[in-house]
């Protein structure tokens, strides 16, 4: 087993390449306003966030299984590498198409941090220490919620907006230097072959389907053909892609692995934990800012109090794992998150006090603490270090996949009802004219969001918007419930058991590293 020392570094370089992941969607959109006015291109800026996440959901299953045959260290500074390579194309972008296609290389680089970071920690500490690191890692999500506005906003008045890519470059290169100096893996010297087909499908499938639910509703009408023909590549790709890996000597995705109890239901539980995360990190900032007229500041604590309960939680799941298993770990924490999940949408209203968002934030926090943890340790235990890799990339496919699922259906629900309440309005001439020169139904949560914006708005109008989006967030809190009861099934469903005695002590991390 590594030295304690050597593991902190390893873990702090870890921590701080995720960082940059998990706070290139907050800086960004930060920057757009000003990164538009330069490059032109509006009806195009969907496409800056859109491709990023395409390309990142499209490689992690992809890099898992690469780490598992090429090393979880030389796929990872691989991932870093051409990370920071889009980083540096997107700060030299002089058009909205060089700046897209710049966002997928970002993205591609980025599929590889989250679950390779996440094997590494699997690979380098005992069950009961994964469980508490676990939790520092994820709180990493949502600090960066909170200081990705600010940095970004603080970067575009100062040095311009390309260092918002560029800043990523010095961090990143201190992220893969920790890692590459204080982590020596040993690797099998046996030959793998790697099923290049059965990826190339699994690509094409899943891009279809990110594309289908980041546009659908947004750029594209759900019945338009776009989307129809998305979905229609994603059925036919993902049946080609069942029957590839049943015949491919060493799967991209083994489905064998897929059908183990343990590891199923620890997937789809994680696809539920990817869609509450998202609705936590994007419903209630968005409510605290625009309804409750907060800064982007405070709107970022009302999340960012995700990181008080989730370490708090994991610390102590490990010891619950250890003494009563996976699936009571993961129970517990699903049924949290649903009582967390009714506080919210019993509370939300104007007049409510961001500190009560966040004291409900922290609620989720413990929940997601217990729940995530449980489920991404019980896969990693359940297959051998050689299958760690691939086993650890399905998960966290799972819980990405979760999230852009759930863009599509709980913005959808948000946007039905802020729909309904104009339909209402339209009983009101005078209210109807002068919502009719916002644009529509979509432009309110911009419209409350931008400060220049809002502070020229009537009060009648002001009041009817706020009323509007708390209308749309509440029916969307509702239906994240019967996602978060559809999770705690799942977490019902894992096998009993408690881990054995290898898997407590960390015997595979002691074969899978050795001192230099």
């Amino acid at each position: 087993m590594l030295d304690a020392r050597r593991r902190r570094f390893i873990l702090a370089s870890l921590m701080l390449a995720m960082f940059l992941s998990a706070m290139e969607g907050t800086i960004v959109a930060t920057a757009m306003p000003t990164i538009i006015g330069d490059l032109g291109g509006f009806s195009l800026f969907a496409w800056v966030f859109s491709l990023f996440l395409l390309a990142q959901v499209a490689t992690i299953p992809i890099y898992g299984r690469l780490a598992d045959v090429y090393g979880r260290k030389r796929v990872f500074t691989v991932g870093i590498i051409i990370f920071l390579v889009g980083s540096l194309l997107c700060g030299l972008s002089h058009s909205m198409i060089m700046l897209i296609i710049s966002r997928a290389v970002q993205g591609i680089g980025a599929g590889a941090v989250q679950p390779i970071a996440t094997t590494i920690v699997g690979d380098i500490y005992s069950l009961e220490e994964r469980a508490r690191v676990q939790g520092y890692i994820s709180s990493v999500w949502a600090l960066a919620s909170v200081i990705g506005p600010s940095l970004g906003g603080l970067i575009v008045d100062t040095v311009g907006w390309a260092w918002v890519f560029w800043i990523n470059v010095p961090i990143g290169i201190l992220a893969t230097l920790g890692v590459e100096i204080f982590h020596h893996e040993h690797r099998t010297s046996r030959k793998h072959s790697i099923d290049w087909l059965g990826s190339f499908i699994l690509m094409v499938g899943t891009s279809a389907l990110i594309l289908a639910l980041v546009q659908g509703g947004v750029a594209w009408a759900w019945t338009s053909w776009p989307i129809i023909v998305s979905i229609a590549v994603f059925v036919v790709f993902t049946i080609l892609f069942i029957l590839r890996e049943r015949v491919a000597k060493e799967p991209i995705l083994p489905l064998r692995l897929m059908k183990q109890p343990t590891i199923g239901f620890a997937n789809l539980l994680s696809l539920i934990i990817g869609g509450v995360t998202y609705g936590i990190s994007s419903f209630t900032p968005t409510f605290a800012q625009g309804v409750l007229g907060t800064s982007s500041f405070v709107a970022g604590l009302t999340i960012a109090t995700l990181s008080i309960g989730w370490p708090i939680a994991a610390t102590f799941s490990g010891k619950i794992i250890i003494g009563r298993g996976y699936r009571f770990t993961a129970v517990l924490g699903m049924i949290i998150i649903v009582f967390a999940t009714v506080v919210y949408a019993s509370i939300i209203n104007p007049s409510i006090s961001p500190w009560a968002l966040a004291a409900a934030t922290t609620l989720f926090g413990f929940g997601l603490g217990f729940a995530s943890n449980a489920s991404l340790l019980a896969v990693q235990t359940s297959v051998t270090y050689m299958q760690r890799g691939v086993a650890t990339g399905a998960n966290m496919f799972a819980r990405t996949l979760g999230s852009s699922l759930f863009v599509a259906v709980l913005s959808s629900v948000m946007n039905s009802e802020i729909l309904h309440q104009f339909t209402l309005a339209a009983k009101n001439p005078t209210l109807s004219q002068q919502l009719g020169k916002l644009g529509g139904h979509l432009e309110v949560t911009n419209t409350l969001l931008n400060v220049s914006t809002r502070s020229h708005l009537a009060p009648s109008v002001l009041h009817f918007l706020g009323n509007a989006l708390t209308f749309g967030i509440d029916h969307a809190y509702w239906w994240l419930l019967v996602i978060t009861v559809i999770g705690l099934v799942f977490a019902w469903m894992m096998p009993k058991g408690i881990p054995s005695e290898d898997e407590r002590k960390g015997d595979a991390p002691q074969m899978a590293t050795e001192a230099k």
